[in-house]
């Protein structure tokens, strides 16, 4: 471990690249697009995004320009970026400079990239999002009447998808899956010859429907389950922190802020390098827990902005030393575990995860790409 860090955080590129590779498999004849907003999920867009890459992934989605910007020096030119949350106004023209495709989400959208397409005399990529029933983003019914009636709002901008976003794919079973992708095959109608993309990794795993031409897997490929048990993805990341001290405490002890804690026995506690700032919930306050040497360690008493406070009185002594790895996840507790216990999901998780870890990357196996799963 790097040498005065909160932890160390382990990222295993193969299983990402598994996890593309199970997807693809999944939906095939449909492509498989990397989601690496967020720094990929707190994982590092730049390595993340060169090894799917290099597993044959061409479609790359991110939140913010300022994330497509960053991102398009590391990847070739074949390689696309899409913007999904669109373009402000403004800044139309430095998302074509950087050759970055905007989701559109609004007429407003719309008609500020049509604008700078007529003012470079030429056609620009972007795509349509349709409002299928979220409520979040996306083109409503208003605006798609709006376009049936002036179509000539799209002149100059090139047609490369037309999508959606499910709202309970994590549930296969919720009615409301068949409701919008009965809404958003309806509306795809109105763009003819248009790709289409509609699954996210709930949707991309989900057996028995049709996937459309494009799905956008986020989660799944970092390891998280894409919905229920059992997760049929690779593990991604693995979290280790380090003892920093230990001590004995009698019976009516209390430990941490507000003593929220309190031993029912004379117990052994181990305090560990990380906290809240290292991106580990409050919320696994006197509910979570840690694991030494194969033995569960509940986390005792409040975390804290740095640290927290470990149970460890049925640990054997012989592996109690300051110092000592804390799994936090890993073989014996997955992301989904953690996120479980704090009440919140995957994702969550693992896009707090901070900075003052040490990271290791294990690499990817060099091997040709599978054509058969190329955009």
């Amino acid at each position: 471990m790097q040498h005065g860090t909160a932890g160390r955080l382990r990222i295993d590129l193969g299983a990402l690249v598994a996890n593309y590779r199970l997807i693809a498999q999944q939906v095939a004849p449909a492509s498989v697009a990397g989601v690496v907003k967020a720094d990929a999920y707190g994982l590092g867009a730049v390595p993340v995004s060169t090894s799917l890459y290099a597993a044959g992934c061409r479609h790359f989605f991110v939140a913010h320009l300022c994330e497509a910007a960053t991102l398009q020096p590391h990847l070739p030119s074949d390689a696309t970026l899409y913007v999904l949350n669109g373009l402000y106004p403004g800044t139309e023209a430095d998302c074509a400079a950087i050759g970055a495709v905007p989701i559109l989400n609004s007429l407003e959208q719309i008609d500020g990239w049509a604008a700078l397409a007529r003012t470079l005399h030429r056609a620009l990529p972007g795509v349509i999002q349709v409002d299928s029933g979220m409520a979040r983003l996306g083109l409503t019914a208003d605006d798609l009447a709006t376009l049936r009636v002036s179509p000539e709002r799209l002149a100059g901008i090139d047609l490369l998808l037309v999508m959606t976003h499910l709202a309970c794919a994590d549930d296969p079973d919720d009615g409301f899956n068949v409701q919008q992708r009965t809404t958003f095959n309806a509306i795809a109608h109105q763009f003819p010859g248009v790709p289409r993309s509609i699954d996210n990794s709930g949707g991309a795993m989900t057996a028995g429907v049709g996937h459309g031409d494009i799905v956008r897997a986020g989660i799944a490929l970092y390891g998280g389950a894409p919905h229920g048990q059992p997760n049929p993805m690779q593990p991604v990341v693995a979290l280790d922190a380090t003892i920093v001290q230990l001590r004995t405490v009698d019976a009516g002890a209390g430990v941490g802020y507000g003593l929220t804690h309190r031993f029912d026995r004379p117990s052994r506690v181990a305090t560990v390098s990380v906290g809240y700032a290292d991106g580990w919930p409050r919320h696994l306050s006197n509910r979570g827990s840690a694991y030494i040497a194969g033995v569960r360690v509940p986390i005792v008493g409040r975390v804290s902005m740095d640290s927290m406070a470990l149970d460890v009185t049925d640990v054997p002594d012989a592996v109690l030393r300051a110092g000592a790895p804390v799994e936090l996840i890993g073989p014996h507790q997955t992301i989904d575990d953690v996120a479980a216990q704090a009440g919140t999901i995957s994702y969550e998780i693992l896009t707090r995860l901070g900075h003052r870890y040490a990271r290791t990357y294990l690499p990817a196996p060099v091997a040709t790409p599978d054509r058969s799963i190329m955009a």
